[in-house]
């Protein structure tokens, strides 16, 4: 067989695996398995004197992989760069290039929207070279964050705690959650009240429920002697139907995925984190393997703020509506989104690669996961050109003394793209309504109950990490590929924590947020932020040069450094102890959590006078399976974590599997996963459950033994180590 003439370059295994599949045996495709070279880790890297020139380094431990790349490539005619379609990976690609050698010649650069048959190949016919232009606005992303979290991290560490990090989007993402705990905490509740009357028809049977909306115009009832002067007025009367309206309504259907709307229904629908949902999009994207049809990329890139559609796609998804649900679904022509003003426009909006691909159908190939976020993008497209959905809405209005009572009712008369797919809200949407009776104007009715209830304004909701980057987005804080990792990140070092999916800044956050807005205005501000990826946009497209773009950064930036360490001088930060509602079983006092060499703690605020202490124990989801109390993450003396229910020696019960926020879909009880490294697939522990896993069947490690034959007495009784031991497992 003649060698390959030609080498293809992508970034994982999964990808090669998938492309491979596509191309003959003239090509190699080999991964690089990510970044092979960036700059150091244990320096800033970057000669800032001297034009901002950065210095890259080969990545640790990637030896064996650059070697076997740069030879496989002096053994070709040309050198196909395939990494992903955005900055990034016109970044590793260029890198990829110094790193191997390449000539400008024998290098090629290819991008694939969607890793199929049809769009590999064409690819691969129509090549290009480097965009030199990506490289730049990606180099100049890279530096600024350097120069940030280098030059002002050890600014942190002395004045405030060790080991704490900033970033250029991270420190805004934090202020975000800052900012809203300031409004929650500056919130004045205002008192209003709502009145209803159930209507008894004098002229005919059935009743409905009508809301007090107000006289000529709306009006909202303050307090409850305004409540009880519309009650008075009423008690006793009849009402008198004025006006009924009958109207049809129509619905549009969401747009197509977004990397940013596909983070946020994964979080509201699925309960997937951002950092979960890239990571198993990444997957669909690069490709699985599919029962009967080999490996299949099955959604197109996930990184991408368009709204944007392939003619094709959308031919292909009519003709498939058509064929499954009727004429009568199918939006009629293709059914366009305008992506907003900003964005990039660079790839298509997240959708499937083939439409005629049902979930259903490779379920059985996918994982949990892959399964669930398939199905997600493939019924939101799918639902993109479909036919609106249809209501009949009726609205009343029933007086009484000058006063108008409103009731509304809206039902589905034709579902169109609801059949397959309705958005998610964050917040509760707008009610239907109960049905009403078939009134005309001029019935007259009698209030046979009339309920008035006191409510307070409500203050404005912490973010869920769907929401931060809804607001993120909105404000053009980060670009598609950073929404998750940044997230994440803010996550990681403590400045915010997430309790019942809300976020909540940390008392560490504060103040350290509090720090940059007093000392570097620019670096916290959000307006700043969103003008600087504009401005690493028009690196992008040409129009900036990108050492420009840094050295007007950090002329601004170095001055405000300088000054903030001066006026710090001698000044060291407090970060006011965390307090919990666990008391101090030996003074009363609620204990606060510290930080010491090994971790978080619960101390008594009350040392020196008292030192007692307690490990801090993690709240896990899920249920227990014996008594349906919550669950413990806790230490074993060695260091193991195990997991416990929260009652103790009450309960009783305790296990080394790591509970999980799935249920089980036959029997309802939190399912749980192996521990360790890696992806592991959740199973569930209900013994009397048909979708039950005996522990011989999870993938424990079983000491071995010898066999029944020659085996000796004393071998035979001697017991063998429990399947679970904590001694097989790693620390936590």
């Amino acid at each position: 067989m003649a060698r390959p003439s030609n080498l293809v370059i992508v970034e994982s295994p999964s990808k090669a695996k998938t492309i491979g599949k596509y191309l003959g045996p003239e090509y190699t495709v080999k991964a690089s398995m990510g970044h092979l070279r960036d700059l150091p880790k244990s320096t800033l890297g970057v000669d800032i004197d001297h034009g901002f020139l950065p210095e890259y380094r080969p990545l640790e431990g990637k030896e064996d992989i650059i070697e076997d790349l740069r030879k496989a490539s002096r053994q070709v005619d040309m050198v196909y760069l395939a990494t992903d379609p955005d900055r990034e990976g016109e970044a590793i690609s260029w890198h990829l290039k110094e790193l191997l050698d390449l000539p400008e010649e024998k290098t090629r650069r290819v991008t694939f929207n969607e890793i199929t048959q049809r769009v590999v190949t064409e690819a691969i016919r129509r090549p290009r070279g480097i965009d030199y232009c990506l490289v730049d606005a990606q180099q100049a992303r890279r530096i600024l964050d350097r120069i940030v979290g280098y030059q002002l991290s050890p600014l942190l560490w002395k004045k405030i705690r060790r080991g704490l990090s900033a970033g250029r989007v991270q420190s805004v993402a934090t202020r975000l959650v800052v900012d809203r705990e300031n409004e929650i905490r500056a919130f004045q509740p205002r008192e209003y009240w709502s009145l209803d009357v159930t209507l008894d028809r004098l002229d005919g049977p059935g009743s409905f429920v009508a809301h007090y909306h107000g006289e000529d115009k709306k009006r909202e009832l303050e307090n409850e002697e305004q409540v009880q002067a519309v009650i008075d007025d009423i008690t006793g009367k009849e009402f008198t139907i004025d006006k009924v309206r009958r109207s049809e309504k129509k619905r549009n259907a969401a747009p197509p995925f977004t990397t940013s709307t596909l983070q946020q229904e994964a979080s509201r629908k699925l309960n997937m984190t951002p950092r979960q949902t890239m990571v198993v999009a990444q997957q669909l994207y690069e490709g699985v393997d599919v029962d009967g049809q080999g490996t299949l990329g099955l959604i197109t890139y996930m990184r991408t703020d368009s709204l944007r559609l392939s003619d094709e796609a959308m031919d292909a998804a009519k003709d498939f509506i058509e064929r499954r649900y009727g004429k009568e679904y199918s939006y009629g022509s293709r059914h366009v989104f305008k992506t907003k003003s900003g964005a990039q426009d660079a790839h298509e909006a997240i959708r499937p690669t083939h439409v005629e691909l049902e979930p259903d159908a490779v379920r059985h190939s996918l994982s949990f996961d892959q399964y669930r976020l398939y199905k997600l993008i493939w019924s939101r497209f799918l639902a993109t050109q479909m036919a609106n959905a249809v209501y009949d809405a009726t609205s009343i209005d029933a007086s009484c003394a000058g006063h108008i009572f409103r009731a509304s009712h809206q039902s589905v008369k034709f579902p169109g793209f609801l059949t397959v797919y309705e958005e998610g809200r964050d917040d509760e949407g707008e009610a239907l309504g109960s049905p009403l009776p078939d009134l005309a104007e001029g019935e007259r009715a009698r209030a046979a109950k009339i309920e008035k209830e006191q409510h307070f304004t409500q203050p404005p909701a912490r973010y869920t990490e769907a929401t931060l980057i809804k607001a993120m987005e909105e404000n053009g804080v980060g670009r598609p590929s950073t929404y998750a990792a940044t997230v994440s990140v803010i996550e990681d070092r403590e400045y915010v924590t997430k309790q019942d999916k809300r976020l909540s800044p940390t008392p560490l956050g504060e103040v350290v947020t509090g720090l940059m807005v007093e000392r570097f205005q620019d670096i916290i501000d959000v307006e700043f932020t969103a003008n600087m990826e504009q401005r690493l946009d028009e690196v992008e497209e040409g129009k900036r040069d990108w050492k420009n773009l840094l050295a007007e950064f950090y002329q601004d930036f170095h001055r405000e450094l300088t000054e903030a360490e001066t006026a710090l001088d001698g000044v060291r930060l407090k970060v006011p102890d965390e307090v919990t509602d666990e008391v101090c079983e030996l003074c009363g006092r609620k204990m606060v959590i510290k930080t010491g060499r090994f971790g978080k703690f619960l101390a008594c605020p009350g040392y020196p006078e008292c030192k007692n202490t307690k490990p801090l124990v993690e709240r896990m989801p899920g249920r227990c399976p014996k008594c349906g109390a919550g669950l413990l993450k806790r230490k074993s003396q060695k260091g193991y974590a195990y997991y416990a229910c929260e009652r103790g020696a009450a309960c009783g019960f305790m296990t080394w599997d790591v509970p999980t926020a799935q249920d089980c879909p036959s029997c309802g009880q939190t399912m749980f996963k192996k521990s360790g490294r890696g992806r592991q697939k959740p199973f569930c522990v209900n013994p009397s459950c048909p979708d039950f896993l005996p522990e011989d069947k999870r993938g424990y490690y079983h000491k071995k033994t010898e066999g029944a034959e020659g085996e000796t007495p004393a071998k035979a009784a001697k017991p063998a180590k429990p399947a679970r031991s904590p001694a097989r497992r790693k620390k936590a």
